[in-house]
């Protein structure tokens, strides 16, 4: 069962889903595909708060910040995977260092997403839902929540189960998880 959970900054999605994939596959490998790739302190702070969270937890870090089906060749397929998260991977693909916009990159990362989910099958997929509010943002930033929303639509489609978060409270729109 793939899941998605989406929703505000600091509401919960990454703790909740650590708990989805631990439940998912006793005695499987658990990996934690870690797409952030950091450019500031703040950036390396949530990081080593990512970290922390998960000490203890048994998950093989992955990082992979672009190219997300290249992790597969680094991990068993049979076990459980948290991509955390969607957001980061988005903008790893779409802005590029020399500073130009990859405009493909949304529909490109959907359909890897895609069939990242169907290859492995268990799979917890974390986003951040930015792109709900009516603000008016220059081209890219619109583009880029514009193609959030599509790679969000599109897992939606291939997750037995999505949930929105906040305030720590998940609302399921489908599937669920009792855990």
């Amino acid at each position: 069962m793939n899941y998605l959970l989406s929703g505000g900054a600091k509401n919960g999605k990454s703790m909740l889903a650590q708990k989805i994939v631990k439940s998912m596959q006793p005695d499987r490998p658990i990996y934690y595909l870690a797409t952030m790739i950091p450019h500031d302190e703040e950036d390396r702070a949530r990081i080593a708060r990512h970290l922390q969270d998960r000490d203890g937890w048994g998950f093989t870090t992955i990082e992979c910040g672009k190219n997300i089906l290249h992790a597969l060749d680094r991990a068993d397929t049979s076990g459980a995977f948290l991509l955390d998260s969607v957001t980061a991977l988005l903008a790893n693909e779409m802005f590029l260092a020399d500073g130009r916009l990859d405009r493909a990159a949304p529909a490109r990362v959907a359909d890897e997403l895609a069939e990242f989910a169907a290859r492995t099958g268990y799979t917890v997929f974390v986003s951040d839902c930015i792109y709900a509010d009516a603000g008016i943002y220059d081209e890219w930033t619109a583009r880029y929540r514009a193609g959030l929303a599509l790679i969000d639509r599109r897992l939606a489609q291939v997750c037995g189960s999505v949930a929105e978060l906040c305030a720590g409270n998940a609302l399921w729109y489908k599937g669920e998880w009792r855990g």
